[in-house]
């Protein structure tokens, strides 16, 4: 899973120092215009500082504008998603969302007028008037948006523009923006083939096959029969920070592996531009593994190649979403941050296009992270756990990660020590803590009202994936089960639309009314926690019914299809 992780060390309290200072320097005439003051605002460790960026360089930055109606989009979600509610499944039109989020014609016109005022007019919008994506110099920026500060930095070639303090804007738009998107949030890390190679002590045993489509099938019990064959279906998945997948790894793949089901070989659209170079192995994996379960499926993937240096991968895609009448049903994504890294006004605005996406019927599937619980080291105080966002947000449906008992023989499944779990510390859903069977780790570690994750798991270990035109085994992480379990919603939806029947749309009021109900419960393994004397490295633990590690179990193939498709 991508994942973006900082440790509060010594160092890092100099940053966090340095930047008071700067923010008490910057902020001494506007100090009330600060639009997200909890914003981390730190340098991760792993970029490198280039330089102060040119005045006039150009900059494109993204300025979300206020919402009217989210109070109306969250209770539209609720009797949409909920099939007990007669709206159950009478999704909204983009259009029919436009105008119901669309922000007032004041917060329009105020905030043009404002960027019209420093010479800002090369801006475009999206269907539903809410982004406003405009291009200006670095010396505009910094005019228009008071105590930033524009840098470059560079990490694996890769270079990003950002600021390093906090920023402001005009006190007659501050409460016409929710925040300013390409000033902080750096994009996160792929996965690291070297990092997941953690099987290879069994190599002096004997060769280990691992796991591929074949076995999937098995475990999970899908026959040949269970493919896609509805025209109007479709998957998708969404890649960040030059991720690539390369249409010859897809080919070898299941020409290697999906010789036993009818599969298509080719991806049906990318929306963005495939670059060149060598491919991402994480990009191979979400690709090949939601095209081999969610076989015979149109697949769409998204794409951030070719941006400009001060854009924030995940927030575009948030903007493309919110700018297609016509996307997949499922949208599967390996991607997150811790929640303490964020502003509340960023995640608050996330949440709520993630609620007009499920308005819509689609379904957002988020893995829960690499890390087990996390770990949030202060000094001079006590650890606690670190939930990571978006997999905390209770509008997406969060998949955890298992591992077979016996790594050589298919047998039930236990939790994979890495599978992210835990409760968010920025979204409370009260009703999810009163689930939990297994014992739980002292509560000063976490917050026991937080809406708790993952809701479901399946088989995140051990993976033989083809990338750049070799078969590699032994890949593992949330990645792999993530695009798994979007496969097979995919093909739930395709027997939904062949009977007529809407697609499933946001999943979790079905899922857990269901109850554990036609998944394999997972009782068994514990994942990674804070290293101290309290809890000596463990987190979360399996047990019966839901857990913080496993969810509800993982998916028993024909026994879920036959529960999602009365309705």
């Amino acid at each position: 899973m991508t994942r973006l992780s900082r440790d509060k060390s010594t160092s890092s309290t100099m940053r966090i120092v340095l930047s008071l200072i700067v923010l008490v320097v910057c902020s001494s005439t506007v100090w009330s215009g600060f639009l997200e003051e909890d914003q981390d605002v730190l340098i991760p460790d792993d970029w490198s500082h280039v330089g102060r960026v040119w005045p006039s360089e150009d900059l494109q930055l993204t300025f979300a504008l206020k919402q009217q109606g989210v109070d109306v989009l969250e209770d539209t979600l609720r009797r949409v998603s909920d099939p007990g509610s007669p709206q159950y499944a009478k999704y909204l039109s983009l259009e029919e969302v436009s105008s119901l989020v669309r922000p007032s014609e004041l917060t329009q016109k105020v905030v043009r007028r404002w960027l019209q005022s420093h010479g800002v007019t090369e801006c475009l919008s999206v269907y539903t008037h809410d982004f406003l994506q405009c291009n200006m110099t670095a010396a505009v920026a910094e005019a228009l948006l008071p105590g930033a500060r524009f840098h470059r930095y560079v990490r694996d070639g890769h270079f990003q523009v950002r600021s390093v303090s906090p920023y402001s804007v005009d006190q007659e738009v501050h409460h016409h923006l929710d925040f300013v998107g390409g000033l902080h949030r750096f994009p996160a890390r792929g996965l690291d083939v070297a990092s997941h190679g953690r099987h290879s002590r069994h190599s002096k045993a004997r060769f280990h096959l691992g796991v591929n489509p074949s076995i999937l099938r098995e475990r999970y019990n899908l026959s040949a029969s269970d493919v896609g064959s509805a025209q109007n279906n479709s998957q998708a998945v969404a890649q960040f920070l030059e991720q690539y997948y390369h249409p010859a790894d897809l080919a070898e793949f299941m020409s290697m592996f999906g010789g036993s089901f009818q599969h298509l070989s080719l991806v049906e659209r990318v929306v963005g531009t495939q670059g060149g170079g060598k491919a991402g192995l994480e990009a191979s994996l979400d690709v090949e593994y939601i095209m081999s379960t969610g076989a015979n499926i149109s697949t769409w993937v998204f794409t951030n190649p070719g941006r400009h240096e001060a854009q924030e991968p995940f927030l575009q895609w948030m903007v493309l979403l919110s700018n297609m009448s016509a996307l997949p049903w499922v949208h599967t994504v390996s991607y997150g941050d811790d929640e303490d890294s964020l502003s509340t006004a960023y995640m608050t605005r996330i949440n709520t296009e993630f609620m007009k996406a499920g308005v819509r019927g689609i379904s957002l599937l988020f893995a829960s992270g690499d890390s087990g619980a996390g770990c949030r080291h202060v000094p001079k105080e006590e650890n606690s756990f670190r939930p990571s966002f978006p997999a905390s947000s209770p509008y997406v449906t969060t998949v955890g990660g298992t591992s077979f008992k016996n790594p050589f023989k298919m047998t039930y499944e236990v939790t994979d020590y890495i599978s992210g779990g835990g409760f968010s510390n920025a979204s409370a859903v009260d009703n999810y803590i009163q689930a939990v069977a297994a014992g739980l780790p002292p509560l000063t570690y976490f917050n026991t009202s937080g809406r708790a994750y993952p809701d479901l798991a399946a088989l995140s270990d051990n993976y033989w994936v083809v990338s750049n035109r070799m078969p590699i085994p032994w890949v593992s992480g949330t990645s792999a089960s993530t695009p798994v379990v979007g496969g097979m919603l995919a093909l739930i939806n395709d027997q939904r639309l062949l009977k007529g029947l809407p697609p499933l749309g946001f999943l979790n009021p079905r899922l857990y009314k269901l109850k554990g109900q036609a998944l394999f419960d997972v009782t068994e393994g514990c994942h990674l926690g804070c290293l101290d004397e309290k809890v000596q490295g463990k987190g979360f633990c399996a047990a019966p019914s839901w857990d913080p590690v496993t969810g509800w179990g993982t998916p028993n193939y024909p026994a879920l299809l036959a529960a999602l498709l009365d309705k």
